[in-house]
This record gives structure tokens, C-alpha cells and sequence, in this order.
């Protein structure tokens, strides 16, 4: 890799890291357990929401002029309990209109308790103290898995005065612990099935062969059969035949295997934050910057008549300095072979590049064709 001038030699360290990162990989390459890289097909979370109401506010409920569906929804709870106010001008400010989200976990029993998250939808300003009632939790095809109620507790705080106010955290989201009941479980039999499907989470065709090879190598030939590279299907096959197929995922996820990825660079270019995979390779490429360095002053002047002149006003005449300076030499360096990674890292610790520097060169360099690498900006 070739650079010009002191700051292009710290340019030059941050091309040649992908180089680094490419030798260290297969010294370094670590094992994964199969359950930390691929999930059950059909063993999942399901999203849960319901609507509610929370009381025992103190004065910092929703206006229930501005919030027309709370006021709504206090007429119809009381109807429903047999307090009829239906008409009458309500002027509370201790109820609040919330949505209530939960995840209920898979083969979680009917009575058992999940968490629950509360966020409101009107103009509450604190749920501090309350009171979340009775609200049915619905899955995605509208039937209700869970009840939830209790009293909220939040992790922020306000408070305001005549001449102010201050709020700490997010006083207008909340959770309850153990604060939904499980009503309805989800039918899944999964001891029953002969045959399973395993989802990697990171698709590669790679991994799904190794995959499915390791587990052949320990279960039998014809156990596992990588479909594509996301899905490995599992049979029960030898000594798993008549046992259950728990027994079965049980001892499989405990294998070990090398997962594979393609090379990727991962740019936020908001935050500057730069992520670079172990196989991340770069062709000879030179690579030059000047340092351009543009400096605009502004120094009005002020311009009068002369002390007996009968016309003239005073005026301001604009004066602007504009200057171009360039550094460095034009001379080119040639960095040969390899840094290791830790090496790379204490010198650009050392040195103080700028992510925005590295962020720039490394999208030259993939579009000069010599980064061997996706770039992916978030």
C-alpha cells in the first residue's frame, strides 16, 4: 500500500488492518455450539397487545378533552361495572389510555406470569403511582393469551413548578413484572414430530454443510441434510428412533462446528462506528490524500465621510480573506507485509485516526475494486 505525508502512513495502517484481521482468522477461528447459532422452526416468541387503562394518578393523567379515547374508554369501564355517567362532563386528570405490549415465550404453561411493557397514548406526563387494570393481551390472530394487571412501576421521574420543571428518564413508559397471567397456551407438540428444521440465524451455505456434517459425524449418516443456507432438517434415525425428539435436539445443540460468513464492513456512519469481519481481504492498492487545508476570513471594514463632508453616510465595505494550504510532500511509501491485529490497534491507538478518515478511504478502496469485502452502512 502506498500513502503520502505523516497523516496518509496512519491511512495506510487502517487499510492494510483488513490484511491483519485475515491472518489472524484461521490462528484465532473459535467454535460455536449449534443452539447459539440456529433456532427450532416453529419454538418462538409470539407478540402480544392489548389496550388499558391506568388509574391512581396523581394530577398527571391524560386531559380528557385532549384525549377523547380516554374518556371513552372511562365511560364504557364504568357502564360495564354498573356506573352509568354517560353525558355527564368528566374533568379527571388521574386515568391515563396505555398500550400494554408482552412476549410470551414458547411452551409457556397456562397460569403462569410474563412481563409486561406500558407505554401511554395521550398526554400523560408521568404514570408514577399508578394502577394498570384488567386488559386482555391478543396475539396476532386476535385471540387473548393473557390478562395482564398491577401497579406500574416506571424508571423516570418529573416534577415542575411555577418557574420550571425537570424530567428525568422516560416517565410515560412502564412495566410490571410477572405482571400477565398466561390463559391460553400455544399448541405446539413438538415431542410427537419424527422430524425437525433447523434456522440459522446468519444464512450461509458453509455453515448449513459443516452443520449438518457434524451432525451426521455424531448421530449417523441421514440425521441431518442441509436444504439450503438457512434450513438443516433433522431426522430421528439409530438409537434416537423410538426416543423422543427432544432427546435428540437435546445432544445436538451441544455440538460444536466453525461458522462461516462472508467478508462484510459494517459502517454508521452517524456514529462512526466501523465493524470488519475476520475474512475481510484487500488487493495492492495506492492510496494518496493531502492534507487541504481552506481558511475563509471575514474582516469588515468601517467606512465614514470625511469630518466636513455635507453628503456621505457612514457604511461597513466587506474584506474577505480567502487562503489554500496543502500539506505534505507528494512523496509515496510502500508498506510491505502484514501487521498482526494487535499491533494494528495499539498503533492507531497510538496515532488517533479519525473513524470519518477511515470511513472515507475504505469506501475508496471498494470503489477503486481492491476491498475484497461487502460494505454494508447502516
Amino acid at each position: 500500500m502506498i500513502i503520502s505525508n505523516k497523516r496518509l502512513i496512519l491511512i495506510s495502517l487502517l487499510v492494510w488492518m483488513t490484511l491483519g484481521l485475515s491472518y489472524l482468522a484461521p490462528a484465532n477461528a473459535a467454535t460455536t455450539r449449534i443452539k447459539d447459532i440456529a433456532d427450532i422452526e416453529g419454538v418462538r416468541d409470539n407478540m402480544l397487545i392489548g389496550y388499558g387503562l391506568v388509574v391512581g394518578l396523581n394530577g398527571t393523567g391524560d386531559s380528557l378533552g385532549n384525549s377523547p379515547f380516554t374518556s371513552q374508554s372511562l365511560t364504557a369501564m364504568l357502564e360495564r361495572l354498573g356506573v352509568n355517567i354517560r353525558g355527564e362532563n368528566l374533568n379527571t386528570g388521574n386515568i391515563a389510555a396505555v398500550m400494554v405490549t408482552a412476549t410470551l415465550p414458547p411452551f409457556k404453561n397456562q397460569g403462569s406470569e410474563i412481563d409486561v411493557n406500558i407505554s401511554t397514548m395521550g398526554d400523560s406526563s408521568s404514570l408514577q403511582g399508578g394502577t394498570l387494570l384488567v386488559t386482555p393481551l391478543m396475539g396476532a390472530d386476535g385471540n387473548v393469551y393473557a390478562v395482564a394487571q398491577g401497579a406500574v412501576i416506571t424508571g423516570g421521574i418529573s416534577a415542575e413548578g411555577d418557574a420550571g420543571s425537570v424530567v428525568q428518564n422516560i416517565p410515560t413508559a412502564a412495566r410490571i413484572p410477572n405482571g400477565a397471567i398466561v390463559e391460553k397456551e400455544i399448541d405446539f407438540d413438538l415431542a410427537q414430530l419424527n422430524e425437525i428444521r433447523l434456522s440459522l440465524r446468519n444464512p450461509d451455505f458453509t455453515t448449513a454443510r459443516r452443520m449438518a456434517q457434524r451432525i451426521n459425524a455424531r448421530f449417523g449418516s441421514g440425521t441431518a441434510t442441509a436444504e439450503n443456507p438457512a434450513s438443516v432438517t433433522i431426522r430421528k434415525t439409530g438409537e434416537y428412533t423410538d426416543q423422543s425428539i427432544v432427546e435428540l435436539i437435546t445432544d445436538l445443540e451441544q455440538l460444536e462446528i466453525l461458522p462461516d460468513q462472508p467478508a462484510r464492513i459494517v459502517i454508521d456512519e452517524r456514529s462512526g462506528v466501523i465493524v470488519m469481519g475476520s475474512e475481510v481481504k484487500i488487493s495492492t492498492v495506492a492510496v494518496a490524500q493531502g492534507d487541504l487545508t481552506v481558511r475563509i476570513e471575514e474582516e469588515p471594514q468601517v467606512s465614514q465621510p470625511n469630518a466636513f463632508a455635507e453628503n456621505g453616510v457612514t457604511t461597513v465595505v466587506p474584506r474577505t480573506n480567502v487562503a489554500i494550504n496543502e500539506t505534505g510532500q507528494g512523496e509515496m511509501a510502500v508498506l510491505q507485509g502484514g501487521i498482526t491485529l494487535q499491533d494494528l490497534v495499539t498503533s492507531l491507538n497510538a496515532l488517533g485516526i479519525a473513524p470519518r478518515d477511515v470511513i472515507t478511504i475504505l469506501q475508496a478502496v471498494k470503489a477503486a475494486g481492491a476491498l475484497q469485502a461487502d460494505i454494508e452502512v447502516m
